[in-house]
């Protein structure tokens, strides 16, 4: 059900950026502060604890020795390979962020398509919410507060570009990799959480900026 509610909100921004044309920033943070308010009014600002334990093996199990996380991960990029790689959706996906105007001349739907996008999103994003409640075992929506500047960085590290048409699994799982490395070897180093902050931000901007100058000098 988690991910389900994630599908739905994910098809509301698709609505919205693809047919009502508003920008995917604004309709994107608006609804994430929805969320965020809407969770919080349901339980007074309460977080949500005592958990089932079957719930919370969810996050907690191992199989065969390897955490579980691990499959869950195999899975949603196998799924991912499929879908960006094997189905027309991605190749259409890919298109729309190339060149959204050629591919609308060239007969494809782009609004469905796009819609799609956000629903896959928002989908993969309520499957997050319930593995991060079930790995805490307490639920609040403040949990993931800085995983969407963390999903940025972890793309445009691995060679996605913001500019769009661009981008690879591999690529992506390496700077998800990289990201989380960096993290550790902080907390190693026993480097102080807003020093971190102030360091994962520069690595943001940093990639960010090689992502600008590598595409304008394409």
């Amino acid at each position: 059900m988690g991910a389900l509610v994630g599908a739905g909100v994910g098809l509301v921004n698709g609505i919205a950026i693809a047919y009502g044309k508003i920008p995917a920033f604004i309709v994107t943070l608006g609804m994430m502060s929805i969320a965020k308010g809407g969770a919080l009014a349901l339980n007074s600002g309460k977080p949500v604890s005592g958990l089932p334990f079957k719930f919370e093996a969810i996050a907690s199990s191992d199989l065969f020795g390897i955490p579980i996380f691990v499959f869950y991960m195999a899975i949603v990029y196998v799924l991912g390979y499929i879908v960006l790689y094997k189905l027309k959706l991605g190749r259409y996906l890919f298109a729309i962020g190339g060149n959204r105007k050629s591919t609308k001349l060239a007969g494809i739907n782009v609004k469905k398509y796009e819609t799609y996008a956000y629903i896959i999103s928002g989908l993969l994003a309520g499957l997050g919410g319930v593995l991060l409640t079930a790995r805490l075992n307490y639920a609040t929506p403040l949990s993931g507060g800085s995983y969407e500047l963390d999903t940025i960085a972890a793309t445009v590290i691995g060679g996605t570009s913001l500019a769009g048409g661009e981008g690879s699994l591999v690529g992506t799982l390496i700077g998800a990799l990289l990201l989380g490395t960096l993290r550790n070897g902080l907390t190693l180093l026993n480097v102080v959480s807003y020093y971190q902050q102030i360091i994962i931000g520069a690595v943001i901007i940093l990639a960010v900026f090689y992502d600008r100058m590598r595409v304008g000098s394409a």
